[in-house]
């Protein structure tokens, strides 16, 4: 006899199914958009100006052939934890449990490096602000709209995004690129082209991830897309090419207007080049465009890690407690609240380089794991042997690429960030530790198993 508490409490795990393409964009492109706005400038500082560019479109490869095989994996795999959910059924339990932590703590430390941007920046306008208080009420604020649902969520993360990417282009006309007789852009005068050779752009592949890390966060959203094999492909593939054409444009812009040396040490790249335009106009809607990608950010970052967090609940890696979801809002808010203090504690720091390292770390160490999971998925479930909502081209060339790439982007990271590598690394390998000694033991194996028999057919070779 079925127990039905059992069917209860399943039903009570389960997350809303009301998302769309459109949402889908706006968690992609609003998680990464912020990364224009910040971040990706350290590229100059290591790369100089030419480096920098060559850096960006390097990692746009990386990106791109992350993009293809996290859309088609997880378009058969509609569970919300995304490469988590990728990692459980392919690796193992330990693997996920690595997996879902970098994934959290990912998105957990860029939801920090967003609140300390808007401090940072509310700072700039007068230097007695504290910018402290306005950390937590940004992050206050956010959480309660992840809190009372995805559908608005997204929905407002949609228009916020739209806005500041607009922003951008706003910036962009102002300064009559079109028009080179009346150009302000001072690209021959204000950049320093490859000052520290090849070595320098490899160094400066870390920070060009900014212009794109969290994209791969869509699939986070999986379960609660109407259409998974529809929403996800189309919203994350659009999201990149919005994303590839935003990042040439903000190095385009702000190596025009601002000073190799001053550009690659900017809290707030993009509105220190609408300063330098000097037109108040442009400066307000940069003001405000910063403000917004920096929350559209915050806002992504937090659906994504609470996804995660609580995935892996939900298997039970970890407390069972986190996998509730609330009645009424339909969403996992108890693993919402509980990474609040978290990111609140790193955006206590003040250390936006320290933040951002660690965040980058994480992701690259998930996109080894996802080019592993790429030839072993291809081999278990050859074409013809499961339904695939999309189908990355060309395999194994992407999953190559991604390896290849990371691993070098580790590299560079290696150059000036060793210790906070080490550290990283020291972490992920104790938390290891602490789960095979102390929480495998009440991991459900055989439930892992039975998922992932119920929802494909039986491998190739098993």
């Amino acid at each position: 006899m079925t127990d039905s508490k059992t069917i209860q409490h399943d039903e009570e795990q389960h997350l809303s199914k009301v998302l769309g393409p459109i949402h889908i964009w706006a968690l992609g492109v609003g998680i990464v958009l912020v990364g224009e706005f910040m971040g990706w400038n350290f590229t100059v500082a290591k790369g100089g100006s030419l480096g920098a560019i060559i850096a960006c479109w390097i990692i746009a490869l990386l990106y791109i052939a992350l993009v293809m095989i996290n859309t088609e994996i997880g378009s058969v795999i509609p569970e919300a934890g995304g490469q988590y959910a990728m990692a459980k059924y392919l690796l193992g339990p330990l693997a996920a449990f690595n997996v879902g932590l970098m994934l959290v703590f990912e998105y957990v430390m860029l939801e920090a490096a967003d609140a300390l941007v808007v401090g940072a920046i509310l700072q700039s306008i007068n230097p007695a602000i504290q910018s402290l208080p306005y950390v937590i009420l940004t992050l206050l604020l956010l959480t309660y709209f992840n809190y009372r649902g995805v559908y608005a969520t997204l929905t407002l993360n949609f228009f916020i995004t739209a806005i500041a990417l607009v922003t951008i282009f706003v910036l962009l006309f102002s300064t009559h690129f079109h028009v080179p007789s009346q150009s302000i852009l001072r690209l021959g005068e204000l950049t320093n082209g490859l000052p520290y050779g090849w070595v320098g752009v490899i160094a400066a592949l870390q920070f060009a991830i900014w212009f794109f890390l969290g994209i791969e966060g869509t699939a986070l959203a999986a379960e609660e897309c109407r259409s998974t094999a529809r929403s996800l492909p189309m919203g994350t593939l659009i999201g990149m090419v919005t994303l590839l054409v935003g990042a040439t444009v903000t190095w385009f812009v702000c190596s025009g207007l601002v000073e190799a040396g001053t550009l690659g040490g900017s809290v707030y790249p993009l509105y220190e080049a609408a300063l330098a335009t000097k037109m108040s106009g442009v400066i307000v809607v940069m003001f405000v465009g910063t403000i917004l990608a920096c929350m559209a950010s915050a806002n992504g970052c937090i659906n994504d890690a609470s996804r995660a967090w609580f995935a892996m609940s939900r298997d039970t890696l970890i407390p069972g407690a986190f996998s509730a979801v609330h009645p009424k809002y339909k969403t996992p808010y108890r693993a919402i609240l509980f990474l609040l203090p978290i990111s609140l504690a790193f955006g206590f720091t003040g250390l936006l380089d320290q933040v951002i390292t660690f965040s980058i770390l994480s992701a690259l160490l998930v996109y080894l794991f996802m080019g592993y999971m790429m030839f072993k998925f291809r081999r278990m479930y050859p074409m013809g042997a499961i339904e695939r909502g999309y189908v990355a081209p060309w395999h194994p060339l992407p999953a190559i690429v991604l390896l290849v790439l990371t691993l070098t982007t580790l590299t560079g990271m290696y150059f000036g960030y060793w210790v906070n590598l080490l550290a990283g690394l020291l972490f992920y390998s104790l938390a290891s530790l602490w789960f095979t000694l102390h929480r495998y033991k009440f991991v459900d194996t055989q439930a892992f198993l039975k998922a992932g028999a119920t929802r494909w057919p039986r491998p190739r070779g098993y």
